[in-house]
């Protein structure tokens, strides 16, 4: 597989598991068990907590993992030689995002899921999506372009034919 389409696809990957954990953060934040996990990072009883945390935890999780996700997807359009700037750009506004959803959700729990801090966590997490979306759809726009002018769509010089130039 070249790294072209390694980048879509893992680019599609992070997109869906966003998708996911934002859907998920919706339900933590509608039904309250925000809160059943008090303490940031970790729940009160360490890493591995008890059924009763186990909601926010796997949010928690989720969270972690896609800001891994995100930070690997910048890494990869920086990485690429293909990457277009637009592209690079918008993924680095992506794990500025993920670093400020992090700290903005600490800030969350630690006062308590006050209104106006989910409300901004929400709308981050927007930019956050809207971001990634833009990545995704440039490495597919690039990618089709980079197939089209792909070396049979270019015209063959073959050692027998000339090629002449006329000023008109």
């Amino acid at each position: 597989m070249n790294y072209d389409k390694f980048l879509q696809i893992f680019s599609i990957g992070t997109l869906c598991v966003l998708f996911g954990l934002m859907t998920l953060g919706g339900y933590v934040s509608s039904t309250g068990v925000g809160l059943s996990c008090p303490q940031w990072p970790l729940c009160p009883q360490g890493l591995i907590p008890s059924y009763e945390f186990l909601i926010e935890y796997i949010h928690r999780t989720i969270a972690a993992t896609t800001g891994l996700l995100v930070f690997l997807t910048m890494a990869f359009v920086l990485k690429g030689r293909n990457s277009a700037t637009p592209t690079k750009v918008f993924s680095i506004i992506a794990a500025a995002a993920v670093v400020g959803q992090i700290t903005l959700g600490a800030i969350v729990i630690n006062e308590k899921l006050h209104a106006d801090l989910v409300t901004a966590h929400l709308g981050l997490g927007l930019v956050l999506y809207s971001s990634m979306i833009f990545v995704v759809i440039n490495i597919f726009y690039t990618n089709l372009k980079l197939k089209s002018i792909k070396p049979s769509n270019l015209p063959s010089h073959d050692g027998d034919s000339k090629v002449s130039f006329t000023n008109k």
